[in-house]
């Protein structure tokens, strides 16, 4: 499955790149329309088979995920694949876990951390980012991008 999201798609939002990222909470279902290519889900439990191809980051509610190292790297792979690709990362109720994801995927494009949350919150949802340890898990995508330039 190919192809972007088209920008009218709920939870959808542009990064600076220009890369299209759907948030959604896993509790409010499957939006009707497109449908991902791939999605990172970030639940403290086992996502259920999805038709498409899926990633689990073991992440609780209001915590950080249980493997930080590994949560990059998903994360990672998901923001070069939203280059061409419908993504999206997805919680229990799309906001603060999802909010933490789309930051440090800011991050990658080149964003401080602090600019980061702000543009989440401008963009996507103003509670984005709610604990004061997922803004350290943003400021570590900074440490795992190595590369301090905008990428596009």
């Amino acid at each position: 499955m190919d192809g972007r999201w088209n920008t009218d798609t709920p939870g959808v939002v542009r990064l600076p790149s220009g890369r299209l990222v759907r948030g959604r909470g896993l509790r409010h279902g499957l939006p009707e329309g497109q449908t991902p290519a791939l999605a990172v889900h970030l639940t403290g439990s086992r996502p259920s088979e999805q038709p498409w191809e899926s990633l689990w980051v073991t992440w609780r509610d209001f915590w950080l995920p249980a493997d930080p190292d590994d949560a990059m790297r998903k994360l990672r792979l998901a923001y070069e694949r939203a280059a061409s690709e419908r993504v999206e990362v997805c919680c229990g109720g799309g906001i603060g876990r999802t909010g933490t994801a789309l930051s440090a995927m800011c991050v990658f494009e080149g964003m401080g951390p602090e600019e980061a949350v702000t543009w989440t919150r401008r963009n996507y949802h103003p509670r984005a980012v709610e604990v004061p340890w997922q803004r350290r898990f943003v400021r570590r995508a900074l440490a795992a991008d190595g590369s301090g330039s905008r990428r596009s």
